[in-house]
């Protein structure tokens, strides 16, 4: 079973730490990005560094370095979701087309519009009340 090791760092070192994750030929599993429980977003980049997975993790960002001319697609298609989803900006990341969002829906409900809920307070804002 593979173990997870959180790194907290400043954004500052999201690039030289994907360098040095690069030349030690670790790769990039994944980049996700979620609201902590104090409401702040929370990124992070994983990588397999076997046997464990080192997630490097930045809060309270919303402007970040991207990583695409380290990890090319790997990097760029979830940094580019991000974006989409929680108005992440990626320095240096070309967002001027969308992946799956329609062309004019981040215009017309700005940037970051959509976020996950838990299903219980999905459930209250469509049903009104409590809908346990």
């Amino acid at each position: 079973m593979q173990q997870y090791k959180r790194i907290d760092i400043a954004k500052e070192d999201v690039l030289n730490t994907a360098w040095r994750m690069k030349d030690k030929g670790n790769q990039l599993v994944m980049i996700h990005a979620f609201l902590n429980k104090d409401g702040q977003i929370d990124i992070s980049w994983d990588y397999a560094v076997d046997p464990i997975i080192e997630s490097y993790h930045v809060v309270g960002e919303m402007k970040v370095e991207s990583i695409e001319k380290i990890y090319d697609t790997a990097a760029s298609w979830p940094e580019r979701e991000l974006n989409e989803l929680f108005g992440i900006e990626f320095e240096g990341l070309d967002t001027s087309k969308r992946l799956f969002l329609p062309e004019d829906m981040l215009e017309t409900q700005g940037k970051g519009q959509i976020f996950v809920m838990p299903l219980k307070e999905l459930r209250e804002k469509n049903l009104g009340g409590d809908a346990t």
